[in-house]
């Protein structure tokens, strides 16, 4: 090979190292994989949530109540762990697609995140109503309950099911468990799993959010960590234009700080 074709592969082979190296897209959701997978902070972070989970409802147990008690919890991420399906379509170099999430939701291989089996079916012991609220679709119902079912998620039947209907606003749902039940705690890892206050909120509302209903954290409101995806990441992106892989990028990267 000439001396200048080699130079010019090179360069090119530089140019394109030197790009992935910096692109965030698409195959950043992988690293938040790993350390969903592999790291035992993860662990320990879930774990805690879910002690911290238990403490107040044994605390409740001893209080009285007009009504009976429900535990209002999301799914992904919360007590399913869908790290396998991040892993699949960053390291492809794509990004998500509802298409390819149904694929995956249909195997019902989720695996449960740290600490919420064991701590759902104590809070069921104790007389609480367990809701699984997710914005899963209807047409994965079926497989979603074959999941819940493997491990033994208590009350994980068709009544204590609310899927999304179009929608990923939550409270409609949540209102609607209302009607019955005095909802003592919501668990998530999205805040748009707590109140609507969050849905669609841009990044420094969700902050003043945050500190505004600080003392719900740890009470009523349990978080679970999730570095992968959700609305923390959807709100940094521009409103608007359809959003592409380069231009998703390029709002990440505006949106970090560094020196």
């Amino acid at each position: 090979m000439p001396a200048r074709y080699l130079l010019f592969f090179l360069l090119m082979f530089t140019a394109c190292s030197t790009a992935k190296r910096t692109a965030l897209l698409p195959y950043g959701p992988a690293w938040g994989a790993l350390y969903q997978q592999r790291a035992a902070e993860y662990k320990a972070l879930c774990l805690q949530a879910y002690q911290l989970a238990a403490i107040r409802v044994e605390e409740m147990s001893h209080q009285q109540t007009l009504r009976p008690r429900a535990i209002v919890t999301d799914i992904d991420e919360t007590v399913l762990d869908n790290s396998p399906f991040t892993v699949h379509y960053a390291l492809q170099g794509r990004q998500y697609d509802q298409a390819s999430w149904e694929e995956w939701t249909a195997r019902a291989a989720c695996d449960t995140v740290p600490g919420a089996l064991s701590f759902f079916r104590y809070a069921a012991s104790k007389g609480f109503a367990i809701y699984y609220i997710t914005n899963r679709l209807e047409k994965e119902r079926a497989a979603t309950l074959r999941n819940l079912q493997r491990w033994g998620f208590p009350q994980a039947d068709d009544e204590h099911l609310l899927l999304s209907s179009g929608s990923s606003d939550k409270e409609a749902r949540r209102m609607q468990v209302a009607k019955q039940y005095e909802i003592a705690m919501l668990v998530g890892d999205n805040l748009g799993d707590f109140s609507d206050v969050f849905y669609k909120a841009a990044p420094e509302e969700r902050d003043a959010a945050v500190i505004r209903l600080r003392l719900e954290f740890a009470g009523r409101f349990i978080m679970l960590p999730n570095v992968m995806y959700g609305d923390w990441l959807s709100a940094l992106y521009p409103k608007g234009a359809p959003l592409n892989q380069q231009r998703a990028d390029s709002a990440l990267k505006a949106a970090l700080k560094g020196y």
